[in-house]
């Protein structure tokens, strides 16, 4: 692994764990095995390190999140669940500590640069487009007036907001309940997608 990819990898999970604003560039140091030279060579400042990052995440969403998630997984609503999942482990694992790295970082810096905003924006598109792919691909099974792109922003946001409130009560069953309700709500589309049928 080259120097750049090291320093990245190892700001990535400082900031996933301990917070943009409360992770040092000692830290970033001591964790990346890096020297302060070449870590300024690649990086002026925090700033750019996180840049950096924000650019690590949307470029390997696929690889990072989305493969792992789906690998053995046909099915497109499935697929949706299996990367909730994910998230899920990750709280578990953590004592509802982790959760998701885009969307603490985005409740973390109140007023970020225009380029930091940007890529937040682009990591949560980028997520966005991997669940309307899923939506699509079930597109038969769901009512023809369906509003994908409307749908997939709100599954984002059941996920984030039952990952915060998680990490605020230590405790997944406020992830389990939001997620549960979101089942339910896919449920009763497909339902009304038959009945539909039915009736036609």
């Amino acid at each position: 692994m080259d120097t750049r990819l090291r320093i990245l990898i190892s700001a990535m999970e400082l900031f996933a764990t301990k917070g943009f604003g409360s992770t040092s560039i000692s830290d970033i140091l001591s964790r990346s095995q890096a020297n302060s030279g070449s870590l300024y060579y690649f990086f002026p400042g925090k700033q750019d390190v996180l840049v950096g990052v924000l650019e690590l995440y949307r470029d390997g969403i696929g690889e990072m999140l989305l493969e792992p998630a789906w690998q053995g997984v046909e099915d497109p609503i499935a697929r949706i669940f299996a990367l909730l999942d994910r998230y899920r482990f990750g709280l578990l694992e953590s004592d509802c500590v982790y959760g998701c790295p885009i969307g603490s970082l985005a409740l973390e810096l109140h007023e970020p640069d225009p380029v930091v905003r940007e890529l937040l924006a682009q990591n949560f598109a980028g997520w966005t487009r991997a669940i309307g792919g899923c939506l699509a691909a079930a597109s038969g099974r769901l009512p023809a007036d369906t509003d994908i792109p409307a749908l997939s922003e709100f599954i984002l946001t059941t996920m984030e907001g039952g990952v915060m409130q998680a990490r605020t009560h230590r405790e997944i069953a406020y992830f389990d309940r939001s997620i549960a309700q979101l089942r339910q709500h896919l449920e009763l589309l497909e339902e009304r997608a038959r009945r539909g049928t039915l009736i036609n």
